[in-house]
């Protein structure tokens, strides 16, 4: 092959993968690679180059959509950006347990995004959230209806806090709620860097049937500043394959319904 034909074929394959990003949000090295015969260092050479233009932020076995309007919470550090791939796994899992004609709660953060971006548009469910780019993302889906709760916003986060918010929550009632954490001893429960969001997430938990924890594996046997629940307020906890097994048999015995994504 010459080299202006080989040049024209690296163009062509660029712009597909840009656009299959700009469908579905994330790509996979290995699928790009037989989709395009080529070899996974030659995607992942592609992927490299979109990176350093800031058209992508790479992630294990692939790379995910960058967005310069996402929130500081949704810009991954190079930890968040490790465990990617589970999140997107996490989200498919922890949406599956979503019934017709739910009313849930969909916290802030980025696995609780995945929750969102994998929600059956076809079952017509409510859809509580303090997060802008959540309600964003749903918004096209004509069976969810969205419910933004008010507050005082939160710039780093794009999520709204504050007596406002936790006294309209108190209005409802809801079959789920699905909260993301920074941190989970398991031992003492559930943490978040930030006090006015653990103080929310309080009365979610308080107003839900069935609290959802959705975090992956490097979560557990961390803490952070604010605390948000003990561990036995915790229903189901959605996690990755990571976790210690010892973890596992440890919330089991608390009655708590471990789900590998």
């Amino acid at each position: 092959m010459d080299k202006s034909k080989t040049k024209r074929s690296t163009v062509e394959r660029r712009k597909k993968i840009l656009n299959l990003l700009d469908i579905n949000g994330q790509v996979f090295v290995h699928e790009l690679s037989e989709q395009f015969n080529v070899s996974e260092v030659t995607i992942r050479n592609d992927l490299e180059l979109f990176e350093s233009k800031k058209l992508l932020i790479r992630a294990r076995g692939g790379a995910m959509k960058y967005d310069n309007s996402v929130s500081a919470d949704y810009q991954l550090s190079e930890k968040d950006k490790i465990h990617y791939a589970e999140k997107i796994e996490i989200g498919k899992k922890a949406a599956s347990l979503i019934k017709e004609g739910e009313t849930i709660i969909l916290d802030s953060g980025t696995t609780t995004m995945e929750v969102a971006k994998h929600l059956d548009t076809e079952k017509a469910i409510n859809v509580i959230t303090n997060a802008f780019n959540i309600a964003n993302q749903l918004i096209h889906a004509q069976n969810i209806n969205i419910i933004v709760p008010g507050g005082t916003l939160r710039k780093n986060s794009h999520s709204l806090v504050g007596p406002l918010a936790e006294k309209n929550l108190r209005n409802f009632y809801v079959d789920k709620v699905f909260l993301g954490v920074d941190g989970l001893d398991i031992k003492q429960g559930a943490f978040t860097p930030n006090i006015e969001e653990a103080s929310l997430n309080q009365i979610m938990i308080d107003i839900a049937k069935d609290v959802i924890l959705v975090a992956d594996s490097s979560k557990f046997n961390r803490r952070s500043l604010a605390f948000i629940c003990p561990t036995n307020k915790i229903d189901i906890i959605v996690t990755d394959e990571n976790m210690q097994k010892a973890d596992k048999l440890f919330l089991e015995e608390l009655g708590i319904d471990v789900v590998i994504a």
